[in-house]
């Protein structure tokens, strides 16, 4: 009976954060694919240790870790390395309702942000998407605050530079 209300409470935590998974790790690979690759393997850990994740005080920050933690990992790995060489082909899921103006900018802070260091890119979305304090990013991440503020300095220079030369480029074509 306790397996079946463990299952049951997994189930209702991963039906409830899917999406949000899905989003935050679409903002560190950027490609809908290898997000979906990295919510899979991030929900596998998750059931394999649930008794322990289930009686942590915030589940989500655990989650969070396990994410970005995985997404870390893969960077470190010879297929990482790979997507990396490649330059991670920005693939997108935009409505309809979105207009042009938007989209491209999307498109444009998508691409400069699959631009940035692994480690910069986590540290740029867990402080500005996940809207984490410099302590709560540093936790999630397993490193210094002064880590995060540098990394985070560095991620939002390299991506007002990339962002300011693009429509100068766009005018030149």
């Amino acid at each position: 009976m306790a397996k079946a209300t463990r299952d049951a409470e997994f189930t209702e935590f991963v039906a409830s954060r899917t999406g949000w998974l899905r989003k935050v790790a679409y903002l560190l690979c950027g490609d809908w694919h290898r997000a979906d690759d990295l919510v899979q393997e991030t929900i596998t850990k998750l059931y394999t240790h649930w008794g322990r994740v289930s009686r942590a005080d915030n589940v989500d920050g655990y989650a969070r870790r396990v994410l970005v933690n995985t997404f870390l990992a893969e960077q470190r790995s010879p297929w990482g390395r790979l997507t990396l060489r490649r330059g991670g082909d920005v693939d997108l899921d935009v409505e309809a309702a979105v207009t042009h103006a938007d989209l491209e900018a999307s498109l444009d802070l998508r691409q400069a942000l699959s631009a940035l260091p692994p480690r910069q890119r986590a540290a740029v979305v867990l402080r500005y998407y996940c809207d984490l304090s410099i302590e709560q990013a540093a936790d999630a991440l397993g490193c210094s605050s002064g880590n995060i503020k540098s990394q985070t300095s560095r991620g939002l220079d390299t991506l007002r530079r990339s962002l300011v030369l693009r429509p100068a480029q766009r005018t030149q074509a």
